[in-house]
């Protein structure tokens, strides 16, 4: 039997220790590369942070999106164009703010003062095309993944004008010339605004909604609830402010079944004392 070289036995150990080491050392720097977040997973921790959620354009437009969905609903019509008209608006927020955090359920609840700027050629009633508001904005991530849920608390100033949203006036006619002598002069028609109520009459729906826009005397009071409301919630406290929601539900089923244009004209004055005396405290509930 040949007897094998010790020189090349002894090669052949130290080419298969140091093939043992390479294997382990790259096994080592596989296992610490896995432990180390990418250049994306590191942004995405940042962009999951509380702070970076109450102050993303992300988040400022899921409240721009909210604001428009729960006028929709106040106006009980037009959900689809008010959706379609929130992609046009824009919104800023001031001074946003992280007010607490709830580690169980990952909510984030922030502040901070909201400006919406109306699509151009809309306003609302009194012509603003500009609302703002202090307002407080929870997130909360939703089940699918698709992002936060935004809840809102605070922001009646600006989504109650919003539910009154309709095109501005057109620009004014040009002057007509002075009749001629023994002429009768014609009656110039009320600019459009003095003729429309508070909401867009193209999406009237209720008997209510549709008589108020065939009528420019109930369109008048429609306009003037509307302002007497609107300032109303502005300035009530948080007790007032759920007497005037609940209120508001019983005067639209009261108009919207009424028998007649009088009786819709009666229930807008009698509507339009119970915000007074809600806002003066001499408001009793109906037994």
């Amino acid at each position: 039997m040949r007897r094998v070289n010790p020189i090349v036995l002894a090669a052949v150990g130290i080419g298969i220790l140091i093939l043992v080491l390479a294997i382990l050392l790259a096994t080592r720097e596989d296992r610490s590369n896995d432990d180390r977040l990418t250049d994306e997973q590191a942004a995405g921790t940042d962009a999951a942070s509380p702070e970076t959620r109450c102050a993303s354009q992300a988040t400022y437009d899921r409240v721009k999106n909210e604001l428009f969905r729960q006028a929709a609903q106040l106006r009980k019509s037009d959900a689809a164009a008010f959706d379609r008209l929130s992609a046009h608006a824009s919104v800023r927020m001031e001074r946003p703010l992280m007010r607490s955090q709830d580690a169980g359920t990952g909510s984030v609840r922030c502040a901070g003062r909201l400006s919406l700027d109306l699509p151009p050629g809309l306003s609302v009633v009194g012509g603003r095309r500009s609302l703002s508001a202090d307002i407080d904005y929870v997130l909360q991530a939703a089940a699918d993944g698709s992002g936060d849920v935004v809840m809102l608390e605070g922001a009646d100033p600006i989504i109650v004008p919003l539910a009154t949203l309709a095109r501005t006036a057109q620009p004014p006619a040009a002057p007509q010339a002075a009749p001629a002598p023994n002429e009768e002069p014609s009656v110039a028609p009320p600019p459009e605004t003095a003729q429309r109520p508070s909401f867009d009459c193209r999406y009237a729906r209720t008997r209510g909604e549709i008589a108020v826009c065939q009528n420019a005397d109930l369109a008048a009071l429609d306009r003037q609830m509307a302002g007497q409301y609107y300032q109303a919630v502005a300035a009530a406290d948080p007790r007032q402010r759920g007497m005037l929601t609940v209120t508001r539900d019983s005067f639209i089923r009261f108009r919207d079944n009424c028998p007649s244009d009088a009786c819709i004209a009666e229930t807008y004055r009698g509507r339009m004392r119970e915000i007074r005396d809600i806002m003066s405290g001499d408001w009793r509930p109906r037994r």
